[in-house]
């Protein structure tokens, strides 16, 4: 089959070890099933697995990608919850610590990924795969920053910084269904208007004080972004981290968060009940994921390569 895999490690040149070529087809193994892929969607995640950020060479080669929608043999269209292990152990025994797919077992950037059956969940009819591709990493990260560890509300305001990527804009578009003041931040005038147009009430350049204080922040940026982050959120509020793409701020600002009682909390995915509450919100209010754009897997290494670069607004998708 198909795949495309890392085969060695660069941090100054993460896509000189992606080779996409072929591989052994995943071979049969109690309580998993193998899933056709239609669709997966590109992430950070693999450019840090290029990187060699959480795999060790003797790992290699393998197959990159943690998001997947596809048909399994039966016909069934689903959607992969790419977690393993941990808290379920469904597939794999109690005792397996948690990990991502393409981490212990290989990824979803193939012509078939193997997953516990336990991991799949019903594709709403209404979705395309690639939209539904997009879901489990970036709009389930999002999902459970805003509303499971976030605890928004409707009326509620929220503050995402850095519009643009997979999980700040997929943040926009749940929150302002969901009834949020959106805030959003950009250093590009154009995607400050896009992040509007998506449905944020205002945007303001990276930094900028904005005109009030929110009641929840989503921060994802790290140390551009952090002081701020903590300067906008108002006494007793909540920032809630799921990444830090700029690297870890210098100054945590200790002092204002224990003074105003801001809590900070972490966000890492989502579990398989979040996912099936994403795509029922999905199915019923009709919002879709921004997918920036269109690959197909034999040459993912473009949309990889639009990734690294960061001109993506929403998620870029490899089509098998």
């Amino acid at each position: 089959m198909l795949a495309a895999t890392v085969t060695s490690f660069s941090t100054r040149d993460p896509l000189s070890g992606l080779t996409v070529g072929d591989r052994p087809a995943p071979e049969p193994r109690a309580h998993w099933t193998t899933v056709d892929v239609r669709a997966a969607a590109l992430n950070q995640h693999d450019l840090w697995s290029l990187r060699g950020v959480g795999l060790k060479p003797e790992q290699l080669p393998m197959v990159l990608g943690t998001d997947a929608a596809g048909v399994t043999a039966d016909g069934r269209e689903v959607v992969v919850h790419g977690v393993v292990g941990g808290a379920s152990g469904h597939g794999v025994g109690p005792d397996e610590p948690r990990s991502l797919l393409s981490e212990r077992y290989p990824g979803a950037l193939a012509e078939q990924v193997a997953v516990p059956t336990w991991n799949l969940v019903d594709k709403p009819a209404g979705m395309t795969f690639a939209e539904a591709a997009c879901l489990p990493t970036a709009w389930l990260t999002a999902y459970r920053m805003l509303f499971t560890t976030g605890g928004a509300q409707p009326g509620q305001r929220v503050l995402v910084q850095g519009a643009g990527g997979g999980v700040a804009t997929a943040a926009i578009r749940l929150a302002a269904a969901a009834g949020l003041e959106v805030w959003v931040t950009s250093r590009d005038e154009d995607r400050r208007t896009r992040a509007l147009a998506l449905g944020a009430a205002g945007a303001v350049p990276s930094g900028e004080r904005l005109p009030v204080r929110v009641d929840l922040v989503i921060e994802t940026v790290g140390a551009a972004t952090w002081s701020h982050s903590v300067r906008s959120v108002r006494p007793g509020g909540t920032i809630v981290v799921a990444g830090a793409t700029t690297g870890d701020p210098e100054r945590m600002e200790i002092q204002r968060l224990f003074f105003l009682e801001i809590a900070v909390r972490g966000a890492t995915m989502g579990s398989k009940q979040d996912l099936e509450q994403l795509l029922a919100f999905l199915a019923r209010t009709g919002v879709r994921p921004l997918v920036d754009s269109t690959v197909p897997l034999a040459r993912v290494g473009e949309g990889l390569a639009r990734l690294a670069r960061g001109d993506q607004f929403g998620k870029i998708v490899a089509e098998v």
